[in-house]
């Protein structure tokens, strides 16, 4: 990572500091610390203040915080390194109590020097990371292209006859050969199976004729892709092929709703609408979509409860479903980064009904 990448994010902190009044932020969570510092250990933490910027490992990690932190004073602590970290707090220190334990806590509380106040401060950097840069938008693309890669191998080889467990691990070996890690357990759900939005692969073979549910995703140099299809693997019924083009279309209309200002709700809402008034809302429980970066899952959610609008530079998932219970699951899902006039689609793989012998 660049070091005038990694500063920028760092004095992006030092605004929300002054936003919020807080004198210093105690980051602890390794995903926000990666964010911040390019390091990728697991025994870490960075302070961050207008006056200074630290980071804070033990011996382990010293040689290779030399070559990966940039921006930063290291500082080498013990291995429990909360009594280093307390030392460099001071005034109202804010510190991210969604990844902070109880226990944590309060030892960190007896730890401060008299006169520091902990405060609050979740979601600071979470803030932050919604909004990707170039650097990252390309690390993001990378992901999903290597993941479009391994769907094509799947339409390659089909998935009649073999278990939706082996066409997992199968995805798996195939993203880990390119480089990658799975950003996820993948998904294969057939048949009535695919009624579970989080289904688990099972040793059960995938019949002919029926739909299956892949959802998969690679991890690529710390960033995630994620992207679902729906096959066919023969002949449906007319209600199964209706269904699919029903939330094909809900999803086209989502994708549609997709722009910078645009609310989140209003989103999940293009979708939402369709759905229901074809008589199948019940059949749509979760929101169509989450953004995606260091992690699968972060904010901003597309919801029909979320609250603000994106912004210019999140890359989310649009991925609405109909699931009927003991029947069968349709689910469609891309990748995109948001514009100021849209939404630039990440994934590649093909939308139309796709058979798989």
């Amino acid at each position: 990572m660049a070091e005038s990448t990694l500063a920028a994010r760092a004095d992006g902190v030092v605004d929300l500091l002054v936003e919020r009044e807080l004198d210093c932020l105690l980051v602890t969570d390794l995903v926000n610390v990666r964010y911040l510092s390019g390091f990728t250990g697991t025994n870490g933490a960075c302070v961050v203040s207008r006056e200074q910027r630290q980071f804070v490992t033990d011996f382990r990690y010293v040689e290779q915080a030399r070559e990966q932190v940039r921006g930063f004073q290291l500082v080498k602590g013990e291995r429990d390194l909360l009594g280093d970290i307390a030392k460099r707090l001071h005034g109202r220190a804010g510190f991210d109590d969604a990844h902070v334990s109880v226990r944590t806590h309060r030892k960190l509380l007896e730890a401060v020097d008299e006169g520091v106040e902990l405060i609050e401060a979740a979601g600071v950097v979470e803030r932050l990371r919604e909004v990707k840069d170039e650097e990252e938008l390309r690390a993001i693309a990378d992901a999903t292209e290597l993941a479009d890669e391994v769907y094509e191998l799947l339409r390659e080889r089909g998935m009649a006859g073999r278990t939706e467990r082996d066409v997992a691990r199968e995805l798996e070996g195939e993203l880990r050969a390119r480089g990658a890690e799975p950003s996820f357990p993948p998904i294969v759900a057939s048949g009535p199976h695919a009624a579970l939005p989080h289904a688990v692969p099972r040793d059960a073979k995938i019949e002919r004729g029926t739909l299956v549910i892949v959802d998969m995703g690679a991890r690529l140099d710390g960033y995630c892709s994620d992207c679902t299809r729906t096959f066919a693997t023969g002949e449906l019924d007319g209600r199964a092929a209706e269904l699919y083009q029903l939330v094909r279309s809900a999803q086209g209309a989502a994708l549609g709703a997709v722009r910078a200002g645009a609310g989140c709700a209003e989103v999940d809402a293009a979708a939402r609408d369709l759905i229901e008034a074809a008589g199948e809302g019940d059949r749509f429980g979760h929101g169509v979509g989450h953004g995606v970066g260091l992690e699968v899952h972060e904010a901003p959610r597309l919801a029909k409860t979320a609250e603000g609008e994106l912004d210019a530079g999140n890359v989310v998932t649009v991925e609405p479903g109909v699931y009927l219970p003991g029947e069968l699951g349709v689910r469609i899902e891309d990748l995109v980064a948001v514009t100021d006039d849209g939404a630039s689609i990440m994934t590649s793989f093909p939308k139309e009904l796709i058979v798989l012998d």
